[in-house]
């Protein structure tokens, strides 16, 4: 008798023990549960860091232009990027980085693209037409001509403005 009694609490223990788990399918479940949260909420993060980016080109191009006009002020109407400010000879991106940045009374460091993460410059000549989309390339597309800097990143916003017209 007792090895039936013993058999029986065995059997009640085996089965308390196997409720006590979780079964393949409940956790099938459960993980397709979590699969469809994260496809909602991954996209809304990912929306957040793109506007945070935008948010950053767009003060990173106010610093870069009004440091441009602060110095063009100052140099009898030259724009930085030009040798001993003057606009005859070939404007280059080290005139440029030393002129606003190394002398370090306009900018204390070149902003990075926040797209690219890029800081250097594409210089456009005075006779050259200043580009008319963004290659990617470059942090930054200067034509110190014109004083006309713009964000090297193709693509748009969200409101369908394209980075290269920031």
């Amino acid at each position: 008798m007792r090895t039936d009694s013993a058999s029986a609490t065995m059997r009640v223990s085996v089965q308390a023990e196997m409720k006590r788990a979780f079964s393949l399918v409940e956790l099938m479940i459960v993980v397709a549960v979590l699969g469809i949260m994260a496809a909602i909420v991954v996209p809304q993060f990912q929306s957040y860091s793109t506007q945070a980016k935008e948010a950053v080109a767009k003060d990173s191009l106010r610093l870069l232009r009004g440091a441009i006009e602060l110095y063009t002020g100052q140099h009898g109407g030259v724009p930085p990027g030009y040798k001993d400010d003057d606009p005859l000879t070939l404007p280059s991106a080290s005139h440029f980085h030393q002129q606003l940045i190394v002398n370090g009374r306009y900018l204390s460091k070149m902003p990075k693209n926040p797209f690219n993460k890029r800081m250097d410059i594409k210089m456009i000549g005075n006779s050259e037409a200043f580009p008319g989309s963004a290659t990617g390339g470059f942090g930054w597309v200067y034509q110190p001509v014109t004083k006309t800097i713009a964000l090297d990143w193709p693509g748009t916003d969200r409101d369908g403005t394209r980075y290269y017209e920031y």
